[in-house]
């Protein structure tokens, strides 16, 4: 008997992500990758029933992924595949135990997100363009994506998964679809609805008849996520930027701005489309000279007797 003892569980597991949970090709095919490399180490050692794994098992497959050179990011991955599993198998009856319960991947030191502030977002995307021709349609559409993106606090896919109904009116709200298929409402602002109404006017010169795609590249297809990436490079570079700007540091700059004036985390995880707060609190670090001035405003024993 082979790994195929191991092999139909997952993949039902499997489909039940893609079809039922409707997770993103980008995270099934992770999660496939992964749980077929550990069904690849249990076959070598003659495991071939989920039930017979064991937590020795797991943890010798997690050091052997430590002594290649995995990140300690990419090890939690693995570790977090095969708990999903094992949730499901469990449910479906065909698991006892959970041999990840009590395992731990090594921790990753958490980096804090490049970001902008408010004067250089200004001198990205307030800046004239004098260098492109006036008839081109390109600048517009740039202008629209990147004032959605950070306006909005949109995820590069998300962006570029708009359609044309989706702008219709010059809406003051869109509905988008995030991470794990989640639909949340998010706020349009006044520059993003002025540059979409830009874009739209000249949206169909290069079009194709029946594109669904608001944003389209020149040959009138939906515009591809590494154009985009490409084309806000470009503009920083033409604004001589201090440093590389990538669609998602536009998301980050989204947060941060809206932490500094609001402070209600609440609200900002909610426009970020995060499941869980801990994602949100990244932008807590990244802003606590403001939480210390709410502090001392705010607490009986921080604010100071008047005299």
């Amino acid at each position: 008997m082979t790994a195929a003892g191991l092999q139909p569980a997952l993949d039902t597991y499997l489909a039940h992500l893609r079809d039922e949970r409707r997770l993103s090709t980008l995270t099934c095919r992770h999660y496939r990758r992964d749980l077929e490399s550990f069904v690849d180490f249990l076959d070598g050692t003659d495991t071939h029933d989920w039930r017979a794994v064991s937590s020795a098992h797991l943890r010798a497959w997690i050091s052997a992924g430590h002594r290649r050179g995995l990140s300690p990011r990419s090890l939690q991955r693995r570790l977090s595949a095969v708990r999903g599993l094992y949730r499901y198998l469990q449910r479906e009856g065909r698991a006892q135990n959970d041999p990840s319960a009590d395992i731990r991947a090594p921790r990753e030191r958490r980096r804090l997100p490049e970001t902008l502030d408010v004067d250089a977002v200004s001198r990205l995307l307030d800046a004239p363009d004098t260098a492109a021709p006036q008839d081109d349609p390109l600048p517009r559409r740039d202008q629209a994506i990147f004032e959605l993106v950070y306006g909005s606090g949109l995820r590069l896919a998300e962006v570029a998964a708009l359609d044309i109904t989706d702008a219709a009116g010059q809406p003051r709200e869109l509905r988008v679809i995030g991470k794990g298929a989640r639909t949340r409402i998010v706020p349009v602002g006044s520059k993003a609805r002025e540059a979409l109404g830009r874009w739209l006017a000249v949206r169909d010169e290069l079009a194709r008849s029946g594109e669904p795609a608001l944003f389209v590249s020149r040959r009138g297809g939906r515009l591809s996520h590494r154009a985009i990436q490409t084309r806000l490079a470009e503009l920083a570079r033409t604004r001589e930027m201090d440093q590389p700007v990538h669609p998602h540091m536009l998301r980050h700059a989204f947060a941060t701005h809206l932490l500094e004036s609001s402070g209600d985390l609440r609200a900002v995880q909610e426009l970020l489309g995060h499941a869980d707060i801990g994602t949100t609190q990244i932008y807590t670090h990244l802003d606590f000279q403001h939480l210390a001035e709410v502090y001392d405003r705010a607490h009986p024993r921080a604010r100071r007797k008047r005299k």
